[in-house]
């Protein structure tokens, strides 16, 4: 009887044993699934509201209330100017729409720099920075860099014609840079930015200053403009460029013959009898 009791204490001994060592087991697994779960979290970027639209919505088009949806955006990778709520996209009320000036893809965070102001008209007027006009260019496939250009593009202004006193006092072909870097803000009758693939345009409408456009305008009545692209990422200066026929050509001028002063002839006239003479005498300063 003895042995048996000490068997069932034995027996029962190892298995507590082994339950105490499957519940540890147990907890350790439970441990490692919370704490990867933790690092998990950890790595999750965090997001928040923002207003995009549904559909495509091309340039010029009105953006309602249908037209928008409430999307999760990356918190760290938030874009300037986006609207977070309807109330702010519509803020002067759901029938004071605003008007893309982009065209946009569906799920695309809507920001301030894409559509206008409430209740705006989409146009050059929403393009154009406090203080600047607009002026048109007239181009052709050549002076247009080959229908290579688009609204947000900058060019350089070649003015090419004819002038006096070039190649020691006569006429002469010139070319001369006479702006840098001025920013195109339509093409054609399009102030879409982004356009794949070449169109030719017949005009270009460019964003100046006051002085840019009297400038302008005397050098397109005077002579010929050509355009030059510029690269997005650009950021040099151009300097004073001004070619001419005999420069181009390597032609030097020739040097004008050195002028010799006359020697000062001072005479005095005498009547001998009916004829006048006249005598040389020395002169006096």
């Amino acid at each position: 009887m003895r042995a048996v009791f000490g068997l069932v204490l034995v027996l029962g001994m190892g298995l507590a044993g082994f339950a105490i060592y499957m519940v540890q087991g147990y907890f350790q697994e439970q441990n490692a699934a919370l704490a990867a779960q933790r690092a998990a979290m950890a790595e999750v970027v965090p997001t928040v509201d923002v207003i995009a639209v549904n559909r495509v919505v091309e340039h010029g088009e009105q953006i309602t209330e249908e037209d928008i949806v409430t999307i999760r955006y990356a918190e760290p990778f938030l874009p300037e100017g986006v609207f977070r709520t309807a109330e702010e996209l519509f803020s002067n009320g759901p029938d004071e729409y605003r008007v893309a000036l982009r065209q946009m893809e569906p799920n695309e965070p809507i920001i301030a720099v894409k559509v206008t102001e409430p209740g705006e008209v989409a146009g050059i007027t929403a393009l154009l920075e406090r203080g600047m006009r607009a002026f048109a260019i007239k181009v052709d496939v050549t002076s247009g860099v080959s229908g290579f250009l688009s609204p947000g593009d900058r060019v350089d202004v070649y003015w090419t014609g004819r002038v006096d006193g070039i190649d020691g006092g006569g006429n002469g072909d010139v070319t001369k840079l006479i702006e840098a870097g001025i920013q195109l803000v339509a093409v054609d009758q399009t102030a879409e930015s982004g356009r794949a693939g070449a169109t030719i345009a017949r005009t270009v409408t460019v964003q100046v200053t006051p002085d840019q456009v009297a400038a302008l305008a005397q050098a397109q009545a005077t002579g010929n403009l050509s355009l030059s692209l510029v690269g997005r990422e650009d950021d040099t200066i151009a300097g004073a460029i001004e070619i001419n026929q005999a420069s181009l050509l390597g032609i030097v001028a020739p040097e004008a013959a050195p002028q010799v002063e006359a020697e000062q002839v001072c005479t005095i006239r005498t009547r001998r009898g009916a004829e006048v003479v006249e005598i040389p005498i020395p002169c006096t300063n």
